[in-house]
């Protein structure tokens, strides 16, 4: 019986395009005078000396880390640090009403419903906690804050290696079978399998979902039928 749902956000209750079209290009744009003003805010000096051990860099050199970091935004890099800072600079987006999140009505409508029946709902993101915060914080859908127990990062490991889930899953302190990932990502559902969870792969691009033995593979969230 499942009694908690993780979910990933890109790709799977939220489009592609919002976060490469709207949020990466409005860090990009802010990310240099945003570091340049808050040198010395705790957080941000926290994040500089995780990019500066990473590169190689000299903590002092502003102008080089935050190219470093502009290079990582190009790259798309998965880099912890980096999703500290965009998280810090998009909560000013949110705030100032320059956006909201995006989210598939048929994620919105499924994840209410699955709140309603009393299931726990998580978020597993490669974006920072706080980035995921106020994603649904600041969302089309309203503020969707109330839905989610709890939300897991980079912090706790990389979303492809099954480790990660294996320490989600003991943070919910439920059996794994308990819990369903969902994911538009192939390797990710791949690695919660490894651990126990159930899992759906979510393919919202594809005019009708590859078939996989392993996962319940799904072109939208209407489409999710919950294990017993």
């Amino acid at each position: 019986m499942i009694k908690a749902i993780l979910t990933d956000i890109e790709g799977t209750t939220s489009s592609i395009q919002f976060v490469h079209q709207v949020l990466f290009p409005y860090a990009a744009k802010n990310l240099p005078e945003f570091v340049r003003q808050h040198r010395g805010d705790d957080a941000v000096e926290a994040a500089l000396n995780e990019v500066a051990n990473q590169a190689k860099l000299d903590i002092d050199n502003t102008e080089q880390l935050i190219q470093q970091l502009l290079e990582w935004i190009a790259e798309d890099k998965k880099v912890t640090a980096l999703k500290a800072l965009q998280g810090l600079i998009w909560d000013h987006g949110y705030r100032n009403g320059d956006y909201q999140a995006h989210i598939y009505p048929d994620a919105l409508d499924a994840l209410i419903e699955w709140h309603k029946q009393g299931i726990a709902l998580y978020v597993y993101s490669s974006g920072s906690i706080h980035a995921q915060k106020l994603f649904f914080g600041f969302n089309e859908g309203g503020d969707l804050q109330y839905l989610f127990k709890d939300y897991f990062d980079t912090t706790t490991g990389p979303k492809r290696e099954a480790t990660s889930y294996r320490l989600i899953q003991k943070a919910i302190n439920l059996a794994a079978e308990n819990i369903l990932f969902l994911s538009d990502i192939r390797e990710e559902v791949d690695a919660a399998v490894e651990v126990g969870m159930h899992t759906a792969w979510v393919q919202r691009d594809t005019a009708a979902p590859v078939s996989d033995p392993q996962h319940q593979c799904v072109g939208s969230f209407a489409d999710i039928q919950l294990p017993n």
